[in-house]
């Protein structure tokens, strides 16, 4: 497996590690063969390698699956006639299929493991990326972005992937990592399809020919790479089974569970058919439906993770209709709302990594108050964005950029401070749990896509009015 550390035996131990250690070694947790570090810059080991598939599975699905959004404003628009009731119905289609697809991915990660899911689902929406040059009409763009909306289920099988293979000390850091890396794939989407729209448009295509070919170079081909790389480099759990642990012990020292909440996270994931019935319903999550601790997550990403997709997905929409000019067109207008999904780099992180640092000390109790906090500062700067647009006659780009890239870094710690706690939600059931909140973070982006929907003028209001709805 490449090089071991001595697992943790106290908190001294494990705060004289350095960085380099951290991230370069692996240390394991002998109770349920998890990772206590993040050997990220490694790949001679299963635990570096399924953390890189997890979150480069995600990245890619963001090359269909947000695809359309930065080609919309001005080459798909003008090309199939759409008006912007339709454009904001096709947004709205794009994420009702992804919520049902994340609601049924997770029982199938439970039941199958994030591997296989993960391939499965990149393999699928291959299918749909593929036949996108064919789109003719308003109710064929409608059916293709439906289909492509399968690949927003990537998030659940990315997440629980690393909830199976980090201990409770990294956890919140990892699925944190994973989720923005991933997430950041939704502002390099917007750079590579529009400076490849334009690169063929030099070349001597015509727009409508342009952005059609550009789904089929670049989505597709990735899409089915990934998966083929997933299915023969990824591993569905440790394999270190916990019956094996006494002849793991020359090379493994084994290592002290700190506290009940740690042991109550020992369970590791086997993803194997239940013998009975009890089993069934654990894996299913019916018996966990009316926990708060389900819904406190779910509920908070609703708010948090749907208000970031329907900004993505009409950020650039917005900025085309407020500064459109001779000097400012689809081009400028997708690579300004890039930022929003490219901050994901840090910003998710950056809340998981607070949070795992919050939970040395306050626990499970203080991940759930600083998701709370970046919850409410995200409102407090989105309210603030919408009232700004709304009250000037030219608001100026300067001052909207800044306004919303504060919206985007509370709102992407607010993701990632999100599944720091998740793993700590009916650790049982973890596939069941990573799909559930990726639903509700779906349904939110239903909701506020319909926000934009319903509100497109003044283009202000629709932010204050989620920002009222996420600080509520």
């Amino acid at each position: 497996m490449g090089r071991t550390l001595a697992s943790v035996s106290s908190k001294g131990s494990s705060e004289a590690r350095t960085l380099w250690e951290v991230l370069t070694t692996v240390a394991i947790n002998p109770s349920n063969g998890k990772c206590r570090t993040l050997p990220i810059l490694s790949l001679n080991n299963q635990y570096s390698r399924n953390f890189h598939l997890s979150w480069l599975g995600f990245w890619v699905a963001f090359l269909s699956w947000f695809a359309f959004s930065p080609l919309i404003p001005e080459a798909v628009k003008s090309d199939l006639e759409l008006t912007s009731q339709q454009i904001g119905n096709s947004n709205i289609i794009s994420l009702c299929a992804t919520l049902g697809v994340r609601l049924i991915v997770g029982p199938l990660v439970d039941r199958y493991g994030p591997r296989k899911v993960m391939a499965g689902l990149l393999a699928i929406g291959a299918i749909p990326s593929g036949l996108a040059g064919t789109v003719k009409s308003v109710q064929g763009l409608y059916l293709i972005r439906f289909f492509i909306g399968v690949l927003g289920g990537t998030f659940v099988p990315c997440q629980a992937w690393t909830t199976a293979f980090f201990d409770n000390n990294v956890v919140g850091t990892a699925n944190a990592l994973v989720g923005g890396w991933g997430n950041s794939g939704g502002g390099f989407t917007f750079i590579i399809m529009v400076a490849l729209y334009d690169r063929l448009v030099k070349d001597g295509l015509s727009s409508h020919t342009a952005w059609r070919v550009a789904f089929a170079i670049v989505p597709v081909p990735v899409l089915l790479s990934v998966s083929v790389a997933t299915l023969v480099f990824g591993t569905d759990r440790p394999r270190e089974k916990l019956e094996n642990h006494s002849k793991a012990s020359d090379s493994i020292t084994h290592s002290i569970s700190h506290d009940v909440e740690d042991r109550a996270d020992a369970t590791v994931p086997n993803y194997e058919v239940p013998d009975n019935t009890t089993r069934h319903l654990k894996r299913t999550g019916l018996h966990v439906l009316v926990k708060p601790s389900t819904w406190l997550p779910s509920l908070a990403y609703l708010t948090t993770f749907g208000y970031e997709l329907a900004i993505d997905a009409n950020l650039a929409n917005v900025l085309f209709g407020l500064y459109q000019s001779n000097t400012f067109g689809q081009t400028k207008a997708g690579y300004i709302a890039s930022v929003f999904g490219l901050l994901n780099l840090f910003t998710r992180p950056l809340g998981g990594y607070f949070g795992d640092l919050v939970f040395r000390k306050y626990r499970v109790v203080g991940k759930k108050y600083w998701m709370l906090a970046c919850g409410m500062m995200q409102g407090v700067f989105s309210v603030a964005l919408g009232v700004y647009i709304d009250q000037k006659a030219n608001p100026s780009l300067p001052a909207v950029v800044v306004l919303f890239t504060l919206t985007a870094v509370v709102n992407g710690a607010a993701n990632g401070a999100n599944f720091a706690l998740v793993p700590h939600c009916n650790p049982e059931i973890n596939g069941f749990m990573s799909g559930l909140v990726g639903a509700m973070g779906n349904l939110g982006g239903v909701v506020f896509a319909l926000v934009f929907r319903f509100q497109p003028r003044p283009f202000g209001k629709a932010f204050w009015l989620s920002g009222i709805i996420a600080a509520l």
